[in-house]
């Protein structure tokens, strides 16, 4: 027969299995709820990093407005030039709307005023790629730019963010008849309205460069970001963005 001090031992030893198991497991839930946590301050900061927001607290004032999409402008510090952000929704997921955007080498076939689009790297996190465009109120513009692209997933599916700045240093010399474009800074933020739309948000602060008055630029760019809009909304018809999610 088993003596008590034999059996106590035995059930501390069992005690003490069942104590570390505890630990263990929660140990184990800690790290999730870390992992998790950090994992929410990742979207958080991606999408702090691009602001869809068009308060009047922060300068945005409504220029334009149609079902179709919402155009604000603000003033920039030190510029005639405004900065531009506009809003529409597209009957797309994101991802297709996106695949749109990524379609570089298309892009004279269908975005608006470009004439060339080339992508000339990519990298882990961004690409470069040279634009050459024929406004119809001057002469042609060309640039290049480096894109940063980002996407994380959501509830309702992924949030696309596309960011670019100059580049000029890595892209073609420029040419005797066209202006080369110093400055162009935006983005594209494509966010999920369900499953099957897009809540796209545009900003762009650019100056064409030449002579043109900025009260003619300012408008110009309010007709060109409509366009643009028009142009995603219609080529993402086009079966070969649905099929590039398949």
């Amino acid at each position: 027969m088993e003596s008590l001090q034999c059996l106590w031992r035995r059930l501390q030893k069992n005690s003490d299995i069942k104590e570390i198991a505890y630990h263990c497991a929660m140990k184990r839930r800690l790290l999730q709820g870390v992992v998790l946590f950090l994992s929410g301050i990742t979207v958080i900061a991606l999408g702090a990093e691009f602001s869809s927001s068009v308060s009047p607290t922060e300068g945005w004032k409504l220029t334009s407005g149609s079902k179709d999409v919402a155009i604000y402008s603000r003033p920039h510090a030190g510029s005639r030039l405004k900065e531009f952000r506009a809003v529409g929704l597209i009957d797309a997921p994101t991802w297709a709307v996106h695949a749109v955007i990524d379609d570089l080498e298309n892009y004279p076939h269908f975005m608006p005023y470009t004439l060339e689009c080339q992508l000339l790297k990519r990298e882990s996190d961004s690409i470069i790629t040279y634009q050459r465009l024929s406004p119809k109120i001057c002469g042609d513009r060309d640039y290049t730019l480096r894109v940063w692209k980002k996407s994380w997933p959501g509830p309702e599916g992924f949030t696309y963010l596309d960011q670019w700045k100059p580049a000029n240093d890595l892209g073609p010399a420029e040419k005797k008849g066209v202006v080369r474009v110093k400055i162009c800074d935006g983005g594209w933020l494509l966010e999920p309205d369900g499953a099957i739309k897009t809540r796209a948000t545009y900003s762009v602060y650019t100056d064409s460069g030449g002579l043109i008055p900025a009260f003619i630029a300012n408008s110009a760019s309010r007709v060109g970001i409509s366009k643009l809009f028009e142009a995603v909304r219609k080529q993402v018809r086009n079966p070969k963005y649905a099929a590039g999610q398949l």
